[in-house]
């Protein structure tokens, strides 16, 4: 006999799992708990409104706001209360005081304040509700009540966090809710006007809040990448003056490789001592230039060659100038005839320091009337490039050479400080500019 299987069973509605309610009873859990401490513990330190302000009258503006809130507030809520809704005067004024006199503690502690005034708001409509509803114009909340909480609610928003302005709106939603289901008489109601005013206000608050906060960190991030971007500045040129520091010692060490290899040749009848430590400079010497060639390696490591060329000095300022008049900046120089025999640190760094101040002139002050002087007096290199006020004539200009190091003053300072000399550099009065350099040229002078 054929066999039938069995129909499958009708399918159970679904359920939900005991984990996901679980998870769904912790959530609540730590959502309300956030509300809680967000209720109870002010998110910053009892410091004043704009106390960080730049100027007296800013930091003093909060005091005299809230001094101005309250002495407003509570005269005029005692006579509301008395007047309009037929409390008695003493009643009324300890209410009145409840109600505005802690307007005075939002500019330091709004949360206190709020916790102050919502109690108050809330046992004053439970009073109200004894009343007359002929005679009350509006309840739960009268009309300086109302004011006075959206002050207040102004004053978290601009200090406390999310959670917190969260805990407010739905504490009280939830006591217009809980007054309005005990009344009777619901003609003159406003608990939904007041929540949905504290929701408008609470977000102004809340923007401006945090609008001021990423402006904050914006102008700190600036300063920041400001700094880094002058420290990087500052190590790329220190590391081409490394590169042409190798080339200049480089040179002198070679020199004196040769001349301790050749000394025993060219020198006859040394004694084998001499001789030994001719050899041993020798080998000292190379030694260096392997250190030297190492370093310059990992220098260079970054993907670029560096320059390979022989270091230039002031026998191309010459040419440096006459590249200035070609691309439209017209400079004169002066540079006093047989002026050689200078350390090739000083003669290296003049030659950068003249290249890039008319390379920002070039920049900074198009057209303009540009001349350098070089002078010595023995002991010092005298370098002054003087430049004077900008002439838009509408020429396009180009770069002076490609091969300036695009840092200006930074550059410029480093030069000079290698080699243990001053700077001066400013604008004049006829708005032109001036850098002025003085590089000894004695060895003793170099910065260690």
């Amino acid at each position: 006999m054929p066999t039938t299987s069995a129909p499958p069973p009708p399918s159970s509605p679904p359920r939900s799992s005991p984990a996901a309610a679980d998870g769904l009873l912790n959530a609540t859990r730590r959502h309300l708990g956030e509300l809680a401490y967000g209720l109870t513990h002010p998110s910053h330190p009892p410091t004043p409104l704009l106390a960080d302000a730049r100027r007296r009258w800013q930091r003093v503006l909060p005091y005299v706001v809230v001094g101005a809130l309250a002495t407003i507030f509570i005269p005029v809520t005692i006579t509301v209360l008395s007047d309009q809704y037929g409390l008695n005067g003493g009643l009324a004024g300890l209410l009145g005081v409840a109600q505005a006199a802690p307007l005075l503690m939002l500019a330091h502690r709004p949360l206190q304040a709020w916790w102050i005034i919502f109690t108050a708001d809330v046992l004053g409509a439970v009073l109200l509700l004894g009343q007359d509803a002929g005679q009350r114009d509006a309840w739960p909340w009268t009309a300086p009540a109302q004011i006075g909480y959206l002050f207040v609610l102004l004053a978290l928003g601009l200090r406390e966090r999310r959670q917190t302005l969260a805990g407010v709106w739905l504490a009280t939603g939830a006591a217009g809710l809980v007054l309005y289901l005990v009344s009777s008489d619901h003609r003159t109601d406003n608990s939904l006007l007041l929540f949905i005013l504290s929701a408008v206000v609470l977000t102004i608050g809340a923007a401006v809040r945090e609008r001021g906060v990423a402006q904050r960190r914006l102008a700190e991030q600036e300063t920041i990448s400001e700094a880094e971007r002058a420290r990087r500045t500052l190590l790329e040129e220190r590391t081409r003056i490394a590169r042409e520091l190798h080339d200049v010692v480089a040179h002198h060490m070679s020199v004196i490789t040769v001349q301790a290899d050749s000394a025993p040749y060219r020198l006859g009848g040394l004694p084998d001592g001499v001789r030994e430590e001719f050899e041993s400079i020798a080998a000292s010497a190379r030694e260096s230039l392997g250190e030297m060639r190492r370093l310059l390696q990992v220098l260079r490591s970054e993907g670029t060659e560096g320059e390979r060329a022989p270091q230039p000095g002031l026998d191309r300022l010459q040419q440096l100038v006459e590249a200035t008049v070609r691309a439209g900046l017209p400079a004169e120089l002066s540079l006093p005839a047989g002026l050689t025999g200078l350390p090739q640190a000083v003669d290296l760094s003049a030659y950068r320091i003249v290249q890039e101040a008319l390379a920002n002139v070039v920049r900074h002050a198009p057209g303009a009337r540009t001349r350098v002087s070089v002078s010595s007096d023995g002991a010092h290199l005298t370098v002054l490039v003087v430049n004077g006020p900008p002439e838009h004539t509408g020429s396009p200009r180009e770069p002076l050479e490609t091969t300036g190091t695009g840092h200006g003053l930074v550059g410029m300072r480093e030069r000079v400080r290698l080699t243990g000399g001053t700077l001066d550099t400013g604008p004049l009065p006829d708005g032109g500019f001036r850098v002025a350099a003085r590089l000894p040229l004695a060895p003793d002078g170099a910065a260690g």
